[in-house]
């Protein structure tokens, strides 16, 4: 990057650590997470220095790319049982996630404020030979202080929608240098690697998404199934659904409530027949939980969380009763999909760039989606063609769309078995990115041998 710009750039990410505390001082009132090991961002460690080049740096920033970099981490050891991690994160969800990835020997701090100061003390403190960075993390300071150390730096499984595309070219003085210093880019799709070169990233192959690769939880789907086939009614769910979303949903769930409280034998909506049912919400963020639920009570509508229930919801009176269900636990988005009939996709219904649909796919859920799906560009049109999921202009489309799909026993059938096929078809990244990452943790290894 040219002096300049780095300089300016440095100079208010200095400036801005004040700040910095601030909002995480605010954001620790909900998430407690973040007040844990705050000097930790600024490059204060309580952990011993390294004294050689060991650790292997994986940054994945928040939950979804922690649970990606799960899948990488496992086919890591088991080709390298005595692989030392360096685990960094940017969030209380994903820090909290990383927790179980580690082993004996691991580290685990948060992701290092990229000022100058705060980068030099990362690199300085923990002598890292190699880094990893999950999907989308790039940062100019923390690039510039690897290139000058020689740590080779690999962006695993990435992706690049156009809107980041833009935003990094308004930027780039800085963005430009510092993708063009990344070692080797591994994207999910070929469009995410066009997106990449443009930037000069050095693409070294297109390798599809690691999540593919992941397998539901057994236990969680195999309890989600038993308890949809207890319930006399379908389930709708909102999964990982984001502010501003959730308000419109409740609206269209209050209508179909009041109609089926008042015609309990029967119930209809403007533009279609369908069955009474069961709406689940899961939002995506677990510091909302409190506030979705307040919402759907302010709409009239009965709320029964899942933390509440010892049992299945056909065992719990409350939850019989209620209107919407709360999802308010994490990691069971494999029960909560098993357990429902279809599932609109979160973030898809505002300018958000839509969540994550493989998982749904892979655990036989179709889905309803808005027309908000850059962040998953390719995964939601194969998903598409391949009918498992579906696309509408809104939310209330939405919800006219899946209590259709509810109502129609073959559809459902058909969609989520093409979801089974569409999540198995595109598995295989994992090995693929395993192998090229293999030579920089050989080169690594010949280096410390020659060091003793």
């Amino acid at each position: 990057m040219s002096r300049w710009a780095s300089g300016l750039y440095s100079a208010l990410m200095t400036l801005g650590q004040p700040l910095l505390r601030r909002k995480l001082a605010r954001r620790g009132q909900k998430e407690p997470g973040y007040l844990e090991a705050v000097d930790e961002r600024f490059g204060r460690y309580s952990q011993p220095a390294e004294t050689r080049s060991e650790l292997v740096w994986v940054h994945a920033v928040s939950l979804g790319e922690t649970r990606t970099a799960a899948l990488l981490l496992k086919a890591l050891r088991a080709r390298h049982p005595g692989l030392r991690l360096l685990l960094t994160h940017g969030t209380a969800t994903g820090r909290a996630e990383g927790v179980g990835l580690l082993r004996p020997g691991d580290v685990q701090v948060w992701q290092p404020w990229d000022s100058r100061a705060a980068v030099a003390r990362f690199f300085d403190h923990f002598k890292t030979r190699l880094g990893l960075l999950m999907e989308t993390e790039i940062w100019p300071n923390l690039v510039a202080a690897a290139q000058a150390r020689a740590v080779p730096l690999l962006l695993v499984n990435g992706r690049l929608s156009d809107k980041s595309l833009q935003q990094a070219l308004r930027m780039a003085s800085l963005s430009l240098p510092a993708y063009g210093a990344l070692t080797a880019v591994y994207a999910q799709t070929e469009a995410d690697a066009q997106r990449f070169r443009h930037l000069g990233a050095p693409v070294a192959g297109v390798f599809g998404n690691l999540k593919f690769d992941a397998s539901p939880n057994a236990a969680q789907h195999a309890q989600g199934q038993a308890w949809r086939q207890a319930l006399a009614q379908p389930v709708l769910m909102f999964a990982s659904s984001r502010e501003g979303e959730e308000d419109e949903f409740l609206k269209q769930i209050r209508a179909v409530a009041k109609e089926q409280r008042a015609l309990p034998a029967m119930n209809s909506i403007a533009n279609g027949p369908a069955k009474a049912f069961k709406a689940l919400i899961v939002p995506r963020h677990p510091q909302r939980f409190d506030e979705v639920a307040a919402l759907a009570e302010q709409h009239g509508l009965r709320v029964s969380r899942r933390s509440q229930w010892t049992s299945g919801p056909s065992d719990n009176e409350e939850a019989r009763q209620a209107d919407v269900w709360l999802g308010d636990s994490l990691g069971e988005m494999a029960l909560y999909y098993a357990l429902s009939d279809v599932a609109l996709l979160g973030g898809s219904f505002a300018p958000l760039g839509g969540q994550n649909l493989i998982e749904a796919a892979a655990c036989g859920c179709p889905v309803v989606m808005g027309p908000h799906t850059f962040n998953f560009t390719e995964a939601a049109e194969l998903a598409e063609a391949a009918g498992a999921a579906q696309r509408v202009a809104g939310l209330a489309e939405a919800v006219q769309a899946a209590l259709l799909m509810v109502d129609d026993p073959q559809a459902q059938a058909s969609a989520a078995a093409a979801g089974l096929a569409f999540a198995a078809r595109n598995q295989g990244a994992t090995a693929q990115t395993l192998n090229a990452v293999q030579p920089y943790l050989q080169a690594g290894a010949e280096i410390r041998n020659l060091g003793t």
